[in-house]
């Protein structure tokens, strides 16, 4: 069973833990389409380690930019781990619109850009009080001006 995910953190192309996504071990990751929530909401990077987070505010801060991909139930499960479900993170269907779908279709017609499409998405309400009034970005890099560089789980005490 294949499962569509949306990532907007360090999972991305480029960032951090993008390797994760393409480790066997993990389970099976394909990269479908670019595309950014079709409701604003709070994305702050927090804690002592740098963390993007997805406040569970719609309304809140900006639509956020990430990606789609469709993963196996061993790697859905690998995310959940990995994103300490349900305490840290909880993993909700979201609204996406979809900006450029590159993956495979089987059978069906190829999403076009601007159309609505849903995945699950690991966002979360288990925020400290403060954290919805951190600086929200509309698109993480962890590598950004804002100098808040990850801390990866190897570098960390």
């Amino acid at each position: 069973m294949m499962t569509r995910v949306f990532v907007y953190g360090t999972l991305k192309r480029g960032q951090p833990n993008y390797y994760r996504m393409f480790n066997n071990i993990n389970g099976k990751a394909e990269f479908l389409a670019s595309a950014c929530t079709t409701q604003k909401y709070p994305l702050v990077i927090a804690g002592v380690y740098n963390i993007p987070f997805l406040l569970d505010i719609p309304g809140q801060g900006h639509r956020v930019h990430g990606e789609i991909y469709k993963v196996n139930d061993q790697m859905l499960k690998f995310l959940d781990d990995f994103e300490s479900v349900p305490t840290m993170y909880q993993r909700n269907l979201v609204k996406l619109e979809v900006k450029e779908w590159l993956g495979q279709t089987e059978g069906e017609e190829r999403p076009s850009p601007g159309c609505i499409t849903e995945a699950f998405v690991y966002s979360t309400t288990t925020y400290k009080p403060d954290w919805p009034s951190l600086p929200s970005y509309e698109s993480y890099d962890s590598f950004g001006d804002h100098g808040l560089q990850y801390v990866t789980r190897e570098a960390r005490d």
